[in-house]
This record gives C-alpha cells, sequence and structure tokens, in this order.
C-alpha cells in the first residue's frame, strides 16, 4: 500500500457507530470499508482490542474536520463539555469507482455505497450518484458476469443485513441480464437499470426492519408499504428524475398484471419485467422470518404467473441466467455437493465447483464440475441453508 497506516487509537472505536475512513488489519488488507456501521462480531471485537490502522491522510482529514468541529461550537458559544466532546462524521463519497479493490472489498464497498444513498431522507447530487453506482456494478456485471452473479447471489442469500441495498443491486444486475434476450433498445434498458436500482426508493428501511424481524408484518408495516411504488416516483421526480418510462416502472412495479409485453405501454411493459425480478431476488434472499429459497424453487416462481400460466418475463429472466444461477447451491449425482459457479450452454447443465465429496467430507479445493456429463448431473438444487459448509468465495471467483 502505497500511503502510510497509523494505529487507531480504540477510544475512536465503538459498536454501532459508521467508520468515517477505511480500517485496515497491520499488513494492509481491508478490514472494513469507509460507511460501513461496525456490528458487534469477533472481527469488530477484534478491532475494539486495538488491531486497527488507517491510512495516514484519512486520519488528518478526520482531525482537520473535528478541529473545524470543534472551532465552530467554540464560535457559537458551546458549553466546555460540548466542545470537549465534539464528535464528527462525515462522509466520503467516491468520485469514481473505486478500482483499487479485489472483488469481494470493492462488493463490500458498492453495498455500503449504495446503502447510503438508498437510505438519505435528502440526498445530495443524487443523480450523479446513482449514476456512479450503476456504472460502477455493470462494469463489472459486462466483463465478469458470471462472477458477479456468483458472489452477488450467494452473499445475497447468506443474510438479511442490508436487505434494501443488496436488493437493488441484485436487481440491477438481473436487470442488465435479461435485456439482451429481450432486445431492449438503449433508452429501455437504460430506464430499466434506473428503475431497478430505485422502485423501493424511500421504502428501504421497513423492507430492512421486515427482513430482521422473526414475526409477520403487522398490519401497520403492511400499510407502511403500500402504493410504495407511487411513492418512489414522486421522491424521483423531486430529485431530477424526468423519465416518464422510468418512473412508471417504479409506479407500476407492483400492479402490472401478468400477460404479453408487447402490447403495453414501455413503462408498463418494464413494469412488468421488474415484477418478476423483485420476486426471484427477494426468493433468493433469507428473512429472520423464512429462509432462502433454492436457485430452481426460485425460478419455478418467476417461470409461472398469477394464474400459473408461463410468464413470458419470467421465461426471459431464466434463459438469461439459468435454473441453476451462480451462487446456487446443488447436489450431483455423484453425490458431492457444490456451488455454481459459472453459466453453461443451456439453462439446467451449468459449471459447478464441487465443495463436498460424496463421503460429505469438505474437499481441499474446489474442483469444476461440468454438469452436461451423466456421472456429475445436478440431481437437486439446495437452498443457502442446506449448503452446510465454509464457502471460500475468493477461491470460486478465480475459477
Amino acid at each position: 500500500m502505497a500511503s502510510e497506516l497509523l494505529q487507531l487509537p480504540t477510544r475512536m472505536l465503538r459498536l454501532g457507530m459508521t467508520l468515517p475512513y477505511d480500517v485496515y488489519d497491520a499488513t494492509g488488507k481491508l478490514m472494513f470499508a469507509r460507511g460501513q456501521v461496525l456490528r458487534d462480531s469477533p472481527l469488530a471485537r477484534s478491532l475494539l482490542n486495538g488491531g486497527a490502522w488507517v491510512r495516514a491522510e484519512d486520519t488528518a482529514e478526520y482531525q482537520k474536520a473535528l478541529a473545524h468541529r470543534m472551532d465552530t461550537l467554540m464560535h457559537q458559544d458551546a458549553v466546555l463539555a460540548d466542545i470537549t466532546g465534539a464528535e464528527i462524521r462525515f462522509r466520503f463519497e467516491a468520485e469514481a469507482p473505486r478500482v483499487d479493490l479485489p472483488p469481494r472489498e470493492a462488493w463490500a464497498d458498492l453495498l455500503m455505497h449504495t446503502h447510503s444513498l438508498l437510505k438519505e431522507a435528502e440526498p445530495v447530487d443524487f443523480l450523479p450518484r446513482l449514476a456512479r453506482l450503476r456504472e460502477q456494478l455493470l462494469a463489472r456485471a459486462r466483463t465478469q458476469p458470471d462472477a458477479t452473479l456468483l458472489q452477488l447471489i450467494y452473499e445475497s442469500g447468506q443474510t438479511y443485513e442490508d436487505y434494501s441495498a443488496r436488493h437493488a443491486l441484485l436487481t440491477l444486475l438481473l436487470a442488465e441480464l435479461v435485456a439482451t434476450p429481450l432486445q431492449l433498445p438503449d433508452p429501455l434498458r437504460t430506464a430499466l437499470h434506473g428503475a431497478a436500482l430505485t422502485m423501493n426508493y424511500g421504502a428501504g428501511p421497513a423492507h430492512d426492519r421486515l427482513a430482521a424481524q422473526a414475526e409477520a408484518a403487522s398490519p401497520a408495516q403492511r400499510q407502511q408499504l403500500a402504493a410504495h411504488g407511487e411513492r418512489a416516483a414522486q421522491r424521483l421526480q423531486a430529485l431530477g428524475v424526468r423519465d416518464p418510462i422510468w418512473l412508471d416502472a417504479v409506479r407500476l412495479h407492483h400492479d402490472a398484471g401478468p400477460g404479453p409485453l408487447a402490447s403495453r405501454p414501455p413503462g408498463e411493459q418494464l413494469a412488468r419485467l421488474l415484477r418478476r425480478l423483485d420476486i426471484y431476488g427477494a426468493k433468493l434472499a433469507p428473512r429472520r422470518s423464512r429462509a432462502a429459497l433454492s436457485g430452481a424453487a426460485a425460478a419455478r416462481a418467476v417461470y409461472l404467473d398469477e394464474a400459473q400460466q408461463p410468464d413470458e418475463a419470467g421465461a426471459a429472466l431464466i434463459k438469461a441466467v439459468g435454473l441453476y444461477p451462480p451462487g446456487s447451491g446443488v447436489r450431483l449425482a455423484s453425490g458431492e455437493v457444490g456451488l455454481v459457479f459459472k453459466r453453461g450452454h443451456s439453462a439446467n447443465a451449468p459449471l459447478v465447483a464441487a465443495l463436498l465429496g460424496r463421503s460429505g467430507t469438505p474437499l481441499s479445493a474446489p474442483v469444476p464440475r461440468d454438469t452436461r456429463l451423466a456421472t456429475h448431473a445436478i440431481t437437486a438444487s439446495l437452498a443457502p441453508a442446506e449448503l452446510r459448509l465454509r464457502v471460500n468465495l475468493d477461491a470460486l471467483l478465480k475459477l
């Protein structure tokens, strides 16, 4: 790392705080990205025990900002207790995607910025920041589509934390992948991208609370979420979104019913497509009250419409990502258990990394399997909770 690392005093860290800078271990490996909440975990506890390091320039910026805050309080004749206890939280927003981070850290950085932008009540520079998030994910999706799917689908299935931000990014990725088989023209593709990121704008905190609670949604919560598409469209328009197709897709994404896409107005076409992407991503993610579904079960949920008929939008999605998408677990005819890491030549024959041998013993390294072969054919799609092993995602991303 080019910049000097300085050890951070533990008094400057506490559980629940939003980190104002990147935090590293003593070797220079990124542990937490700035803007992340320091939740209680063994890793967070190790930080509190004195193992945190920061870039020198970040610390200098922090001290400068803190000094400015204290000077302001002094000029306002604040009481001494307020001045000596002054604390600052300031946000670092990157002007361009951070290309210096490895895939896992880059994903955490992107997730953090998405969470920050979508939860702000009065965001500054909303549209430019939204455009940067979109381009950062799409750049990875276009160069490494399977690796990006692997990472987002696998990690979305592991936790209900940051549900709304993870869901927005996964929906954006799915929107990009499904736009090609549907031959969406560029203006509609761009509108779909924007709607995918913002369809739940303003309702993110409510969705996050629902994901984290053990009980079913209360009548008050259901009322809060009712017509959230209309409210999101109104907020987006107030923030400068002028594309009527984008706004219609957000407004109608819970109201566009089944049926062919071609006969609909453009905004309703995208709304119907967005609804199927929304359902698919939600089925792949757990909540505290329910487990995530397997890849095949999520595919079945979107392939058939509300009348249990084949759905054009759902079929296009399955064609794009496969019946067993990257990031989902499977059992093979050989008895091995693994994780899909790449889409195959057909929707039901992806490439799988075997992780458990037929005896149930973890393999020393992931072993690629071609499921077109009868000996390695997929016999079952596994939900995330059924994949009872520690997955080395970094190793899979190198395959």
